[in-house]
């Protein structure tokens, strides 16, 4: 019994065969040089934009606190501090009540103001422990 290549066996067969003598040729194939060529695909360079503190619901923030924090962006205390709920009223830093009751999960709000205002009303009163977790959410929130 002879044991010879399955290579070598397929090459000679193609090369013997009247069959794929033809099909072996290269002479037919060209390339059309004048022919358009079009994009398929096209990714288009637009800036990557963070999300909008300033128009988000109490949910998608919490969500987006939560992707920070399970990535090292926040430490506990700030993810703490903006899981929180808001309040019923808040001071803004010129001293006026701000009613928060109609804020619910779904509804829009500025939370880069809000946080920037309770920074301010903490620094003014000299509280240290909100200063630095208020300094650390307005920082997530700048980002």
């Amino acid at each position: 019994m002879e044991i010879s290549s399955v290579r070598s066996s397929q090459s000679l067969l193609f090369k013997n065969s009247q069959n794929n003598t033809r099909s072996s040729k290269t002479e037919d194939l060209g390339i059309d040089a004048g022919a358009a060529v079009s994009a398929i695909f096209k990714v288009e360079d637009i800036g990557v934009e963070g999300p909008d503190f300033a128009a988000m619901s109490p949910s998608e923030l919490r969500s987006h606190a939560r992707h920070s924090y399970d990535n090292g962006g926040i430490d506990q205390d700030t993810f703490a501090a903006i899981s929180e709920p808001l309040p019923m009223h808040a001071i803004d830093a010129q001293g006026n009540v701000i009613d928060l009751t109609g804020i619910t999960d779904g509804t829009l709000f500025n939370f880069r103001d809000y946080y920037e205002n309770q920074l301010q009303i903490a620094m003014s009163i000299g509280d240290s422990d909100s200063v630095k977790t208020l300094k650390s959410i307005v920082n997530f929130l700048n980002v």
